[in-house]
């Protein structure tokens, strides 16, 4: 598990919707962090891990950096498969992209994952792991 990640966005109001959309279907929420940024995590109360979502350009950024340059993946936690149909189902219909619909992975072991391209091309991934991926 992580504290916290972050990545830059292009259109904030366009990667809200998409996050708030997959955030619902795995049980977790978005948060307003200032008109510049959101932050995607489990709840007020357990603020931490996070991952903040933003238009703001990092300090930390090379130069030539720009949203999308250096695709990141992202892979949340799914109680179950039919959360990570739920994930899959809520991407695509709030301006995500296919990139491997829901299923086990070959060589995976006992695990059922899809995977999402967002608005901006980052690989964003929900699965399950366990007995048959429950």
């Amino acid at each position: 598990m992580f504290d916290h990640t972050g990545i830059v966005v292009t259109d904030l109001a366009k990667a809200r919707r998409f996050y708030s959309a997959i955030a619902a279907a795995l049980g977790l929420q978005t948060a307003s962090n200032g008109p510049e940024s959101f932050l995607f995590g489990k709840s007020a109360q357990e603020p931490i891990p996070y991952l903040w979502i933003g238009t703001t350009r990092p300090s930390y950024w090379i130069e030539g950096s720009r949203p999308g340059i250096n695709q990141m993946h992202v892979a949340f936690q799914a109680r179950d498969k039919a959360m990570v149909h739920a994930f899959y189902d809520a991407a695509l219909d709030n301006g995500g992209t296919d990139n491997g619909a829901p299923g086990p992975r070959h060589g995976a072991g006992d695990y059922y994952g899809a995977f999402v391209l967002d608005p901006d091309g980052n690989n964003i991934e929900a699965c399950a792991r366990g007995p048959s991926a429950k």
